[in-house]
This record gives C-alpha cells, sequence and structure tokens, in this order.
C-alpha cells in the first residue's frame, strides 16, 4: 500500500530530525512524534525544537505504562530468571513499532517512520528486511518485526552513514547536528542494571554460590544480577582466569569455568520471528549473530515444534548468553531470529 501520511518517531537525536528531512524531500506529509517512555523527557525539547526548525507539527505520545509494562517489566523478569534480555528488541517490536504504529494507524496516518539504518522492501507481496553497509546497522534490534509491521513502516536514513546523515542536518540548520549519539539504554542511563533492578523491581540481591561445571562451589557471589555470562571481571580471585558460562537462577548459583569454556557452538532459541517465510521447511544454512555487535557466523538452523528452532555453529561461539536474540541473515538479508535459551537443566549438578 501507498504510505504517504506519516508519523515520524522524534527522540530528540540527529538521526530522527535528518529523517524528517529525507521525508519531506521524498513527498510524504510528516508529523514529528516523541514518545513519553522512561528516562528519554529530556529528548522531547529537542525533538520539538527541530520539528520547529523544520516547519512540521510535532506532538508527544503517552505510552509510558505500555513501556513499563512490555519493556522495564520483562527486562528485570528475565534478570530474575538469569538471563540477559536486550530491551531494544523488545522496545522495537512492542512499542516503537507496536504501541506506536497502532497510535498512528488510529489518528489518520498511514504508517510510521523512524531514523533506524536498515531497509526494507517489498518482493512477491512480502516485506522483507535487510542490513546495511554500515557499522551503524540496527537490523539485529528489528527481526521481531510481524509482516503487518514492516508494511507500514519507512526508514528514511536507513542506507546512510552517520556522517552524512550530521551533514544533512547540518544544512537543515538542525542543532541536534552535534548531539552526541546515546549509549545506554534509556531507562539505565548509567548502565547500572543492579541499581536499576534493585530500585525498580524492588528485587534483592540474595548472595549465593560460585560453583564450576560439576557443582563444586568455589566461592560466593553477591546476587544473580550482577553477572553475565561471559563476564570476568567482579568475580573474585581464583588464582587463574575465570569467566561467568551460566547463571542457575533456580538455585541462585553462578557457574564458572577456565578459558575456553565459555565457548559454544549449539544453542536453541524460542519465540523465533521468520521474515521472508513464513518458516522453512527444514534445516538452513545461514550466518547468525549472538550479540548486536557480534560478527554473524555461518551456521545451520533448524526448525523446531513450537516457534523455536536449533542453531548449530560451524565454529564455537563466545558467550553465548541466554535471553540475548541469535538473528539469521542471508547475506543482507535478515531471515529471522528468536531468544537464546537457557542451558541450564533440572539435572545440572
Amino acid at each position: 500500500m501507498a504510505v504517504k501520511r506519516i508519523l515520524l518517531g522524534m527522540s530528540g537525536g540527529v538521526d530522527s530530525a535528518a529523517a524528517a528531512v529525507f521525508l519531506r524531500r521524498q513527498g510524504y506529509e510528516v508529523e514529528g512524534a516523541t514518545l513519553l517512555l522512561e528516562g528519554n523527557a529530556d529528548g522531547a525539547g529537542d525533538a520539538a525544537r527541530a520539528a520547529a526548525v523544520l516547519g512540521i507539527p510535532h506532538r508527544t505520545v503517552e505510552l509510558r505504562d505500555t513501556f513499563r509494562r512490555e519493556v522495564m517489566d520483562v527486562f528485570a523478569a528475565e534478570y530474575r530468571a538469569g538471563r540477559t534480555p536486550n530491551p531494544c528488541v523488545l522496545c522495537n517490536r512492542a512499542v516503537k513499532f507496536g504501541a506506536m504504529l497502532r497510535y498512528a494507524l488510529d489518528n489518520g496516518f498511514d504508517g510510521v517512520a523512524t531514523g533506524h539504518y536498515a531497509k526494507i522492501r517489498e518482493e512477491n507481496g512480502r516485506f522483507l528486511l535487510e542490513a546495511v553497509a554500515s557499522k551503524k546497522d540496527q537490523s539485529y534490534m528489528l527481526y521481531a518485526l510481524s509482516q503487518e509491521q514492516l508494511a507500514r513502516i519507512v526508514f528514511p536514513i536507513g542506507s546512510l552513514e552517520k556522517e552524512q546523515v550530521r551533514e544533512v542536518a547540518r544544512e537543515a540548520g538542525l542543532a541536534v547536528a552535534s548531539k552526541p549519539d546515546s549509549q545506554d539504554i534509556c531507562f539505565v542511563p548509567d548502565g547500572d542494571y543492579a541499581a536499576f533492578l534493585a530500585r525498580y523491581a524492588n528485587e534483592p540481591f540474595t548472595p549465593g554460590d560460585f560453583v564450576d561445571a560439576a557443582g563444586n562451589v568455589l566461592g560466593r557471589h553477591q546476587g544473580l544480577a550482577r553477572y553475565t555470562v561471559g563476564q570476568r571481571k567482579g568475580l573474585g580471585s581464583f588464582g587463574k582466569p575465570m569467566y561467568v558460562t551460566a547463571l542457575d537462577a533456580a538455585r541462585n548459583r553462578v557457574v564458572l569455568g577456565e578459558e575456553g569454556s565459555q565457548y559454544r557452538a549449539d544453542l536453541t532459541v524460542s519465540g523465533v520471528n521468520w521474515i521472508p517465510f513464513d518458516a522453512p521447511a527444514g534445516p538452513i544454512r545461514c550466518r547468525a549473530k549472538i550479540r548486536y555487535h557480534a560478527p554473524a557466523a555461518p551456521c545451520e538452523v533448524t526448525p523446531l515444534p513450537g516457534g523455536r528452532a536449533a542453531v548449530r555453529f560451524d565454529e564455537p561461539q563466545r558467550s553465548v548468553t541466554p535471553g540475548q536474540s541469535a538473528v539469521f541473515y542471508d547475506g543482507a538479508l535478515v531471515l529471522g531470529g528468536g531468544f537464546i535459551d537457557s542451558d541450564i537443566k533440572e539435572d545440572t549438578p
């Protein structure tokens, strides 16, 4: 369908402001909207000022309750379960392209746009998501979007480099052209997840045991949420380098191992979303990323019942982290992805 009247999500940063410039050049009727979430109130002022310079309307959309329910509550629950979530994946699916898109359609818009770095194209009636040749590529964060969502999304700056975006903003007279990029999760601005959980979820940090893979006690930890798979620092002294290899929430234990033990070739994922097709008929060869900035590594993905899949990498991968996403690629094409399952079993020593 033709998307002409666009609600542009404006965070107050340079990417979304520059996106407004490109949308207008492409003939869209544009209105800016800043989503009121959690910890992002300062961005609304910058977004409103950018919209005023560009001569487009701007509004705020109250979504704090939705954000807390769909992102922050899930984030806290995942940490409580010994997993390390990526809240941006949750937010994109449920808030930015979930609640914001519903709001846009309810208010007479044809679709939404953001300043994400990725591409969407239509082929044979299917909407495809593609990575871009840029270190800013954000396709990893967008794999969970549905066909209905992709059909109504525009990424105006998707193929550009960051400096090109800043130059467009400078030429348009936008003060945000030189605004630094945000590096932290918006609701954990200082990066202290443990403090956030203590404050938001009233989460007690119950000490427990450090154990090895055989269940032998090695020492005491200071609360499960203070650790993540692959972590080396902050574990204490063991006379040799040790790494977190697993978090056992049921027993409140942190499993440690020596160098080499943090590598795995096999994993399973749940909640899989496929994009170019409903699901593959059998195993497929592709590449997969297990973290946002990780390289995509060759693997075989086998679909399983219940929206799950098994992934076997050609070479073991470092720090496969339950709760993070494994995202599948065929070249630039995003095939889909899912949430990495925990490998802690009931009969673990």
